[in-house]
């Protein structure tokens, strides 16, 4: 930026193309940092695919599960991640639209799309704040109107999700055990064809938790 530039957006602020250019830049910082969080999940949810299997092997159809319902999570996870990075590149698509037409106009419009956009991200944990922020500025600049606490709610389908969530670990089981479990729709005791192994419960409770904490500590 130029000694006159500078000057001038001290004076009179930064132009409509500097804020876009600005948002833009946050934008992608985000999309990365949902790129990194994503590959720890990967990780994470390899590691405990690999322990739900030998849980089962074992018969510890309990801990199997519990571990199979993290797997459920961190995938759901992975999803909303994935949807939440697709509209952040939908924001900074609509941001290039509104650089085009302020170049025209000489200012930024209202847009309905990036409010939406906008306001579905602000709930997403891992990227809230900047949302958050950025959409401050956005109403300031006039891109947005300014957002109801309404329209900052959670959406209301949660218990829908969790009704929807045993099946999903069934599915999981079935596929990481070859159907020995999960077929029915409801776990039995007993794994079909199990080997007979001397179980360590306190070993498999320190596996189980472990995991359970690492995954934990990368959804929170």
């Amino acid at each position: 930026m130029s000694t006159m530039d500078s000057i001038n957006r001290f004076i009179w602020g930064p132009t409509p193309e500097q804020r876009v250019r600005e948002w833009q830049a946050k934008l992608r910082a985000e999309s990365r940092k949902l790129d990194r969080e994503m590959h720890q999940l990967d990780v994470r949810a390899k590691d405990a695919k690999k322990t739900v299997k030998q849980l089962a092997t074992k018969g510890d159809v309990k801990s199997a599960r519990i571990l199979a319902r993290e797997v459920v999570r961190v995938d759901r996870q992975k999803d909303r991640m994935s949807v939440s990075k697709a509209r952040l590149g939908s924001i900074n698509y609509q941001l290039q639209q509104q650089l085009a037409m302020a170049k025209v106009t000489g200012a930024l419009q209202k847009s309905t799309e990036i409010l939406k956009l906008s306001n579905s991200l602000i709930r997403l944990p891992q990227i809230s704040q900047t949302m958050r922020e950025m959409s401050m500025e956005m109403m300031k600049a006039g891109i947005l109107e300014e957002m109801t606490e309404d329209m900052l709610d959670m959406d209301a389908d949660d218990e829908e999700l969790e009704e929807e969530a045993d099946a999903e670990v069934d599915q999981v089981l079935f596929a990481l055990t070859d159907g020995k479990l999960g077929q029915a729709g409801s776990v039995s005791t007993e794994v079909p064809g199990a080997t007979e192994q001397v179980a360590d419960p306190a070993e498999d409770e320190r596996i189980l938790e472990r995991y359970r904490q690492e995954l934990a500590s990368v959804l929170s």
